[in-house]
């Protein structure tokens, strides 16, 4: 039986060993990177091999911290496994949601942990919906439900509108599947805070919807 927490440990030292891997070896980053033509070639690995390797030490630093401060909350409330089922769902729902929005450009690539790291996060904000958030370090605290909401508008309009190198379709789908999880895990979560989740989900069905018109739109 694994210790508590250090499920994270282990986490966060993988994502360590192989992004530094990754800094140092090209082909190695190229090889395992998430690519459209590689997962259209059926390189499926890529969904998750992607998911542990960053551009830089910023970025990995900047997933790492996130991950570290919110990933307790969650892993107090779940067993290992359980743990490691909600990350999973955001890595594969994010590398989902990127290669749906995305499948039309072949030339697009992306890595990073951060549809886990999001979906780690959504679930940290569905079990603690209280929970007080520092943005940007703000001195004003906001409520994890609202920062939740507020989070999914901008991502969606910021897929709409893309004007940076960020993978947002990531974002939103890690978001998604870490709702999903933490919810088919424990639907008991649902009796606590219903009303706050019915806000994020309905920010959600409204972003599926924006989602699909995109969707639709790149295939016409």
């Amino acid at each position: 039986m694994i210790p508590e927490n250090s499920i994270v440990l282990i986490i966060i030292l993988l994502n360590v060993i192989i992004s530094f891997i990754g800094f140092s070896n090209p082909y190695f980053f190229s090889k395992y990177k998430f690519t459209i033509s590689g997962i259209d070639q059926g390189q499926y690995y890529r969904y998750f091999s992607s998911a542990f390797l960053h551009v830089g030490t910023s970025h990995l630093l900047f997933n790492m911290l996130t991950f570290y401060f919110f990933a307790p909350i969650v892993s107090n409330v779940f067993d290992n496994l359980q743990f490691i089922l909600i990350y999973a769902g955001g890595l594969f729902a994010g590398g989902w949601m990127s290669y749906r929005l995305n499948q039309q450009k072949k030339g697009y690539s992306a890595v990073g942990a951060s549809g886990a790291v999001i979906g780690i996060l959504f679930a940290s904000i569905i079990i603690r919906p209280d929970l007080d958030l520092y943005i940007f370090f703000i001195p004003i605290p906001i409520k994890g439900y609202l920062f939740a909401i507020i989070y999914i508008i901008y991502t969606i309009t910021s897929m709409n509108n893309q004007r940076d190198s960020i993978g947002h379709s990531a974002h939103l789908g890690g978001a998604i599947g870490g709702l999903a999880v933490t919810l088919l895990l424990k639907p008991e979560l649902l009796k606590d805070s219903v009303e706050i989740i019915l806000l994020m989900l309905g920010a959600i069905a409204v972003g599926a919807l924006i989602i699909k018109r995109i969707s639709n739109k790149l295939q016409s």
